[in-house]
């Protein structure tokens, strides 16, 4: 870890009295002024990254929320879109760590032998591309850690000449305005019926990633009615995490103090489900050797998860239908019958309406159920929340494997998003998980990365190939046997994606910029950097 300045053993001051080279004072008050008006933003989190971004010139920022030792990512810019799924155990990456150690700055040298979280990923760069500098400013109030910021450059040294002094005023006014930031967030959620965000983001175990528009009206019928005690019935097909949404249910319920009990309708032997739900006495049956409670007095005072509610027998529907009306159970050989506090949360792959049809689920039954049904959405009706899970899949993979870094190539991001996902999320995560296996195989240090070549099993319609075709024409470079001058070969294809994007958009450089999904000052330096000169024509 390498401070930015060394501490003033006269003054006990952590700053030399020097001037500011690279930010000045209006460019300090510009940068108050943007903060001032980010907090009242819908996108708060985004403006304060765009305010640091433009405060220090740099080619990727990160801000990220401390939640008990998990840093989150709230907004970045400059570096691939996986990145906001993924969830960064401070005491696992050593340079959020040494970030997160002091309340001073730190920057990184080109050479340091710490690996960096973000290597891989800048965007309009090779995925093999390491991050050459980095720095960090640790984010305090009131001398708790609530997040960090991180900058990264492509270029050596390009932080060398920043002043710590105005590097401390700039992470004390983040910092800041993240809290306020935060607790606004909390504040416009709450009267919404929302949870508390600091909560959601500290409860991995619930966490729903996903910012698409189906998953945003998920959430908000979460919110909306996790505090009732109304019964839930929740409906999607296999592998969409149905048994995710119970948990948030239950979580951010009155009960959440309390048990959540799960049973699996359909993985029980139909002459012992009553026996599951409600209990039985000793002597009930052959083998019944001691009264065993059953699922609902374990769950008395919270919730229970009724999984695979379809598969229920009939014959046991109607005594379950009596004890959610009558909140009444009554053991298998016990007359006594005990009253029982309990939320009642179904869940099923089928559609109940038309097994109500056919006459395989009771009616009442499933009017009691689905007093407020909810539906989860298939993957591929998720627009855009392929990326985020992969990273956040990518992240927990490379902790379990012990891979020091785990990136995609952007052919790979391409065929996982061209994918129609009939397994859902559960199978993207068994997919990254083999692939994770396979790139490990092909190279197990440095930055491990999964290509088109390691995703097995998937197959892809042919309009899609030709959108991954595209795509894959760098990793085509990479993958060749013969012996090819890689930095020219990627320089010219990155030229002609450039000149190509030009012309679209008549020398608009944001237009540009947007087309090839990359920062407008990141395609500026790259282009500088490639010899690409637009006037009131392009020309390379």
């Amino acid at each position: 870890m390498v401070y930015l300045s060394q501490i003033d053993t006269k003054n006990n001051s952590p700053y030399e009295p020097i001037s500011m080279k690279q930010v000045s004072n209006n460019a300090l008050l510009s940068f108050a002024l943007d903060l001032a008006s980010a907090v009242t933003q819908p996108n708060r989190f985004e403006q304060l990254v765009y305010a640091v971004r433009a405060t220090i010139n740099c080619d990727a920022v990160v801000l990220l929320a401390n939640n008990n030792g998990v840093l989150t990512p709230l907004a970045q810019r400059g570096l691939s879109e996986d990145l906001m799924g993924r969830r960064f155990i401070i005491e696992e990456h050593p340079r959020l760590k040494a970030i997160s150690s002091g309340h001073y700055p730190v920057r990184f040298p080109a050479d340091s032998p710490l690996p960096d979280p973000y290597d891989g990923m800048v965007l309009g760069h090779d995925e093999n591309l390491p991050v050459h500098s980095c720095m960090g400013v640790p984010l305090y109030l009131e001398g708790k850690l609530i997040g960090v910021v991180t900058l990264d450059s492509i270029m050596p040294g390009v932080f060398d000449d920043i002043d710590a002094r105005a590097l401390e005023i700039i992470g004390t006014m983040a910092a800041m305005t993240l809290n306020t930031a935060i607790l606004m967030e909390k504040l416009e959620n709450q009267s919404q019926h929302a949870q508390n965000v600091l909560k959601v983001m500290g409860e991995q175990s619930c966490e729903m990633i996903g910012q698409s528009k189906a998953m945003q009206d998920l959430k908000q019928s979460i919110n909306l009615v996790a505090p009732s005690d109304f019964s839930i019935l929740i409906e999607g097909e296999t592998g969409v995490g149905k048994e995710l949404v119970a948990r948030s249910l239950h979580e951010h319920s009155a009960r959440s103090d309390a048990p959540m009990v799960y049973v699996n309708c359909a993985a029980i032997p139909h002459h012992l489900i009553e026996s599951e739900l409600f209990g039985h006495v000793k002597g009930a049956f052959t083998g019944a050797d001691r009264d065993r409670d059953g699922k609902f007095l374990l769950a008395d005072g919270g919730t229970l998860l009724l999984d695979e509610i379809g598969e229920l027998p009939l014959e046991v529907q109607g005594t379950l239908l009596r004890a959610i009306q009558n909140q009444e159970i009554q053991a298998v050989g016990k007359d006594q019958i005990r009253k029982v506090n309990v939320r009642i949360i179904a869940a099923t792959n089928r559609h109940l309406e038309t097994e109500v049809a056919e006459h395989r689920f009771r009616a009442d039954l499933f009017h009691r159920l689905s007093v407020f049904p909810i539906q989860v959405p298939a993957l591929r009706d998720r627009q855009g929340d392929v990326p985020l899970l992969v990273g956040f899949f990518a992240e927990r993979f490379r902790r379990k494997l012990g891979l020091q870094q785990l990136t995609l190539s952007a052919s790979a991001i391409g065929m996982l998003e061209a994918y129609h996902w009939p397994g859902n999320v559960r199978e993207l995560e068994h997919v990254i998980s083999r692939a994770a296996l396979f790139a490990k195989a092909d190279n197990a240090t440095g930055i491990t990365v999964i290509s088109s070549a390691h995703l097995t099993g998937l197959q892809i319609d042919n309009s899609s190939q030709e959108k991954i075709q595209n795509v894959e024409i760098p990793q085509q470079i990479l993958d060749k046997q013969e012996i090819v001058d890689l930095r020219l070969e990627t320089e010219t294809y990155q030229r002609n994606l450039i000149r190509k994007a030009l012309e679209a958009s008549n020398g608009n450089w944001t237009k540009a910029a947007q087309q090839l999904s990359m920062d407008r000052a990141n395609l500026a330096r790259l282009a500088k950097r490639l010899g690409i000169v637009v006037a009131k024509e392009v020309r390379i």
